[in-house]
């Protein structure tokens, strides 16, 4: 019910009721006032005048207390009507969701976000109630991303501190070298190839912060039109690999598009890169979001990536290049997109499934 209606309805019924004891009061007050002489005469039907007995100035004070009791009686019970029923309305429709935001505020101003308001009716203030725990969720869901960009950030520079180590030493070396011998060829190629390296780390750094600054468009996609593309890009980064796609023949998902295929490009590419002969693309749709599955026949994901997850500058081990980059940003745009990006090995190579949340 909402507050418009209940209001009127407490009032019609705190008046109804003070009609109804001003009524029953006029009602005693007159039948105790007629037991009391009243003066005057009477005329009968043969024209005989009959006297009527005086009441006595005792009498006559009761009458006239009677009279204002009952008089007071359609001023007080009406008002007192009145606000019973806004006592009422104020105790069984405000008092509650009042304190509950009131108390939802002070602990946000606290910083508190670690509280659920519950449902309390389906009216406006209960609606009211409703916006503010969906506003209570959006900012914790705000602050723990911002907390997790935070700690990702600060791995990130870590990782990215650590890895210009060894570059940075090199070069120092190969510097103090060609103060010695300034024609040694082998000192020049450690300095362009190092210097390339470092080049590399920067734009890595730079790649992922505007990935995290990347706003997420959600549109309608046909699956068959996912699907085609799919194998597309299957076709241009793996060409020598017998490819299978599958994925729903009707039905859309409404996703950012170019984020979605950024991903599909990153682990096709890794699997392309590792698989031996075959890579299977499975794309599946569930409650409310999308799965994306990248199988190949190779060796399988190493233990660490399997730990600890991808790394920007994770290494191969027995190799010089960098291990995990696509599977870093893909696994941040899974995360921008509400999903996740899961690694598995299976008995015949690894697997990585990336999840999209869809937005309606």
């Amino acid at each position: 019910m909402s507050l418009r209606r209940a209001f009127l309805l407490l009032t019609l019924c705190g008046l109804l009721a003070a009609v109804v004891l001003a009524a029953a009061l006029w009602w005693g007050c007159w039948r105790s006032s007629s037991r009391y002489p009243s003066a005057g005469v009477v005329i009968g039907s043969n024209g005989v005048v009959t006297p009527l007995p005086e009441p006595t100035p005792e009498q006559q004070r009761l009458r006239g207390t009677l009279d204002i009791i009952a008089l007071l009686g359609w001023v007080l019970f009406p008002a007192a009507g009145l606000g019973a029923a806004g006592a009422l309305f104020y105790r069984w429709k405000l008092a509650e969701p009042i304190a509950l935001l009131r108390e939802g505020t002070r602990r946000i101003q606290a910083h508190d976000l670690d509280f659920t308001i519950p449902p309390v009716s389906d009216d406006e203030l209960g609606q009211t109630c409703a916006a503010f725990e969906q506003m209570r969720r959006e900012l914790l869901k705000t602050n723990r991303e911002l907390w997790r960009q935070a700690e990702e950030r600060q791995r990130l520079n870590a990782a990215f501190a650590h890895d210009l180590r060894n570059p940075v030493t090199v070069l120092k070396g190969s510097v103090k070298l060609l103060r010695q011998d300034p024609s040694d060829p082998q000192a020049l190629d450690r300095l362009e190839r190092y210097t390339a390296r470092i080049e590399q780390y920067v734009e890595a750094m730079s790649s992922v912060q505007r990935l995290e600054q990347l706003p997420v468009r959600a549109s309608a996609v046909d699956y068959a039109t996912l699907v085609s593309e799919l194998e597309e890009t299957a076709r241009l980064l793996a060409p020598a690999l017998a490819v299978t796609a599958t994925g729903p023949d009707a039905g859309a998902a409404r996703l950012d598009h170019g984020l979605f295929l950024t991903v599909a490009e990153n682990l096709i590419g890794n699997g392309a890169r590792f698989a031996q002969s075959r890579l299977e693309i499975a794309l599946s749709p569930g409650d409310g979001t999308l799965s994306l599955w990248v199988a190949d026949d190779g060796p399988g994901f190493p233990a660490w990536l399997l730990e600890s997850g991808p790394k920007p500058f994770g290494k191969a081990a027995g190799g010089d290049g960098h291990f995990g980059m696509g599977l870093y940003t893909s696994g941040l745009l899974c995360r921008k997109h509400g999903g996740g990006l899961r690694l598995e090995n299976r008995e015949t190579g690894g697997a990585a499934t990336a999840s999209f949340r869809l937005d309606g």
